[in-house]
C-alpha cells in the first residue's frame, strides 16, 4: 500500500497547491491513501468546513488537525458529523469530533488515522501517552494499518511517541513546526517515523507567514497579526509503503514545488 502524508497546509497558497497538484500526484505516485494535516488552512490558523470540503474534494482521504482547532467557531458543528476529519484525541471527550477515524483507501483497504496533541507549549486535556494505547487497540479492531499524527512542538515528545508505538503503528508522523526534519526512517517492528513532515505552503516566509510581519514580533516585541506569504510554494510530507499487516516497508521525505 502506498500512502502520502502531506504536512501542515498553510493558508490559501497551501490549499491552492493541494487543489492543483494532488490529483496528478495520486496518479503519478500510484497512491492508495492521502492524509493531510489541515491545521493551518484558514489563513494560517485553523480550518473551516468549506476549506475542509475543498481539500477532501481535491483528493484527500482524511484530514488531521492540531492546536489551532478551535480558532474557527464554525468547525465545532462540522466535526460532529465529519467522518474524514480527525481532531486531537487527548482533548476533552465531550468536545465535538473524534480523535480516531477509519477511512477507506482507493484500493479498498481500511486505514485508521489517530491525531494527538503534544504537551509542551500546548494545552491538551491529558497527556497523549495516556490515551494512545486505548486508541491503538480500538483502531486495530478495524484494521492493521494505523497512522498517527503527533502534532507537537517538542522533538523529544515526538521521538518518544515513535519509540512507544514502534512495531504497533504503521506510521508515527510529527507535525506542527513547519520545518521538515531529515530523520525519516522505519523503526524496529515496521513503524515509519519522521519528527516533522514539514509544511505545504509558502516557504519564502517565516513558517508560512510574511517575513516582515513575523520580524516585527521579534524586533518590537509586540503582538502582530500574521498573514500568509505567497512565494516559493511547495508540497511537503512523507511517502510511505506498508504491507497488508500494517508494517511499514519504506518512508521517504517528500517535497514538490507547486
Amino acid at each position: 500500500m502506498r500512502i502520502l502524508f502531506l504536512a501542515d497546509v498553510y493558508g490559501a497558497p497551501g490549499v491552492s497547491a493541494i487543489e492543483s497538484k494532488l490529483r496528478l500526484l495520486r496518479a503519478e505516485l500510484e497512491l492508495d491513501c492521502v492524509v493531510i494535516n489541515a491545521e493551518n488552512a484558514a489563513d494560517g490558523v485553523g480550518l473551516t468546513p468549506k476549506l475542509a470540503e475543498r481539500l477532501l474534494a481535491a483528493g484527500a482521504d482524511c484530514l488531521t488537525l492540531g492546536n489551532h482547532l478551535w480558532r474557527r467557531k464554525e468547525i465545532g458543528p462540522y466535526l460532529i458529523e465529519a467522518e474524514r476529519v480527525v481532531r486531537p484525541a487527548n482533548l476533552l471527550d465531550k468536545l465535538p469530533g473524534r480523535g480516531l477515524q477509519v477511512v477507506t483507501a482507493s484500493n479498498g483497504q481500511q486505514v485508521a488515522v489517530i491525531n494527538l496533541l503534544g504537551s509542551f507549549t500546548m494545552e491538551p486535556a491529558q497527556s497523549m501517552f495516556s490515551v494512545v494505547d486505548g486508541l491503538l487497540d480500538e483502531a486495530h479492531r478495524s484494521t492493521p494499518i494505523v497512522l498517527v499524527d503527533v502534532h507537537a512542538e517538542a522533538t523529544s515528545e515526538k521521538v518518544a511517541m515513535g519509540w512507544h508505538l514502534a512495531g504497533r503503528a504503521t506510521a508515527v508522523i510529527g507535525t506542527h513546526t513547519h520545518v521538515q526534519t531529515s530523520d525519516a526512517r522505519v523503526l524496529p517492528g515496521g513503524t515509519a517515523y519522521i519528527t516533522d513532515a514539514g509544511m505545504t505552503g509558502p516557504h519564502d516566509s517565516v513558517i508560512g507567514a510574511k517575513k516582515e510581519l513575523s520580524l516585527r514580533r521579534f524586533l518590537l516585541q509586540q503582538p502582530q497579526r500574521l498573514e500568509p506569504a505567497s512565494e516559493d510554494v511547495r508540497l511537503e510530507g512523507v511517502l510511505m509503503t506498508c504491507d497488508d499487516d500494517g508494517r511499514a516497508t519504506s518512508i521517504e521525505a517528500f517535497r514538490r514545488n507547486a
